[in-house]
């Protein structure tokens, strides 16, 4: 009889490990829109902010439980400094746009993964994907950020709706290969804690 239990404990323990080793993790990002506020939550490459409406990003707030850091560009203010998870980067209240962000993973998430994100600029659309800390948006372009896509997939891998032609390229970056989002309109009058 306890040989029955102990095997089956074995074999339920064997399974979940099996099943949170295999699991892609989850990242979830929240943005604030000129004149719309905090919006709601979004995750894994879905888009946060607003396209072909010309309003800012104000402030995001990213969250990713195995380690993340995140840092803003801002109108007259510059690289903000580093961010963790959960933290916001950039201002509310202050009518101040993002221009840029990088976002870089921390801790044991480092070896396994890496963070895929894009940016909808002012003017230009959709920028290439960029990941692992390099700059999406512009610096000393003065144009707003206006909506992001992030997603962290497994080392080796690529997110879903990765296109190897719109991939950051450091001698081609001004190339005008942009696609058109979609508008994610889900409004919170204020940054949520979820």
């Amino acid at each position: 009889m306890i040989r029955k239990f102990f095997a089956t404990f074995i074999f339920a323990l064997m399974f979940l490990i099996a099943q949170n080793v295999s699991a892609e993790p989850h990242i979830t990002y929240q943005v604030s829109v000129q004149d719309y506020g905090w919006m709601r939550p979004v995750s894994d490459g879905s888009t946060a902010g607003t396209t072909d409406e010309a309003r800012r990003l104000e402030a995001i707030v990213i969250k990713f439980p195995e380690g993340i850091e995140y840092n803003a560009h801002l109108q007259d203010i510059g690289w903000q400094g580093w961010r963790r998870s959960g933290d916001v980067a950039g201002t509310t209240g202050e009518s101040r746009r993002m221009e840029a962000i990088r976002i870089r993973l921390t801790g044991r998430a480092v070896a396994d993964y890496d963070v895929y994100y894009r940016a909808h600029v002012q003017d230009y659309g959709w920028q290439d994907w960029v990941k692992n800390g390099y700059p999406a948006g512009t610096v000393g372009a003065s144009k707003r950020l206006e909506a992001i896509q992030i997603r962290v997939v497994r080392k080796g891998s690529i997110p879903d709706n990765y296109d190897r032609d719109n991939y950051y390229d450091r001698d081609d970056y001004d190339r005008d290969r942009y696609e058109r989002g979609r508008h994610n309109r889900g409004r919170h009058d204020r940054y949520d804690r979820w």
